[in-house]
């Protein structure tokens, strides 16, 4: 996936990012969500409104997912480039709670998410020794 550009601002453009929204096959909304510098982090549920919204999903289903928001700016305008945890986003910033609030899709970006909470801590840990 590519980027995508508009004038506004960076806040309302998370304000975007963020809003529930709808199209004619599902309901989204982001139940969760946090920002690390410049990756806007989230969980969002889709519930189907009919068939093919999602694979396996029935209408009236929901599913929830991990989502990752770059944010960029060029020159007077902020843009995204939306992924999920099914593309293996090579960012590992995500708040390890939202591990536990989405089933898992892909193992190995759940680990290296992990690793990096851990070498964090372990930082932190030894400056406060």
């Amino acid at each position: 996936m590519g980027w995508f550009f508009s004038s506004q601002s960076r806040a309302e453009l998370i304000a975007e990012l963020i809003e529930p929204y709808e199209t004619a096959r599902a309901r989204v909304k982001i139940i969760a969500h946090a920002m690390r510098g410049n990756v806007l982090w989230s969980v969002a549920e889709m519930t189907a409104k009919a068939e093919g919204a999602h694979q396996g999903l029935a209408p009236g289903q929901s599913v929830r997912y991990i989502r990752c928001d770059l944010l960029k700016k060029s020159g007077n305008e902020w843009g995204y480039k939306p992924m999920d945890e099914t593309a293996h986003p090579y960012y590992y910033t995500c708040p390890l709670r939202y591990l536990d609030m989405a089933p898992e899709v892909s193992r190995e970006w759940r680990e290296c998410v992990r690793a990096h909470h851990a070498r964090r801590r372990a930082t932190t840990d030894a400056r406060a020794a």
